[in-house]
C-alpha cells in the first residue's frame, strides 16, 4: 500500500515560523501606531514617501511591500487625514506624484523616538547579525 506524503508539522513550517516572527516584531509597532490612528501599512507608506520625496504610487507599492489596489486605499485614507498630497505630474499627466505633508512629517517626528527604541530593543533581543 502506497503512503501519501505528509506535510511537515505546522510547528516546523517555514511560512508559519516567518509569520510568527513577523507578528512578534510588529506587535510593539502596532501598539505605538494605535495612538496615532495609523495602521502599519499607512506608516510604511508615510515612511517611504518621507524618505523618497516626490514619488509615484508604483514605487511606493514596491518599497512599502503593498499591492497597488491595497496601496490605493491606504493613500486615500492618508490623503483624507491630510498626511500626504497627490498631484498630477506636469510632464506625464497620467502619472500621480505623492508627497508627504507637514502634518505627515509631524506624525513621523512624534513617533520617531519610540520607533527607534523599538528597533533598538529588537536588535538587542535578536542580536545584530539576525
Amino acid at each position: 500500500m502506497l503512503m501519501t506524503p505528509r506535510l511537515p508539522s505546522t510547528s516546523r513550517s517555514l511560512p508559519i515560523a516567518l509569520l510568527r516572527a513577523r507578528e512578534r516584531v510588529m506587535e510593539p509597532i502596532r501598539n505605538l501606531l494605535s495612538d496615532s490612528d495609523l495602521t502599519e501599512q499607512q506608516w510604511r507608506v508615510l515612511r517611504v514617501v518621507q524618505e523618497s520625496g516626490a514619488i509615484d504610487p508604483t514605487q511606493i507599492s514596491d518599497q512599502a511591500c503593498l499591492l497597488l489596489p491595497s496601496l490605493t486605499r491606504r493613500m486615500q485614507k492618508l490623503d483624507e487625514k491630510g498626511l500626504i498630497s497627490r498631484t498630477r505630474d506636469q510632464v506625464d499627466r497620467r502619472r500621480q506624484v505623492i508627497r508627504i505633508t507637514a502634518a505627515g512629517e509631524k506624525i513621523i517626528d512624534a513617533n520617531m523616538a519610540a520607533s527607534l527604541a523599538i528597533v533598538t530593543r529588537t536588535r538587542e533581543k535578536m542580536g545584530e547579525e539576525r
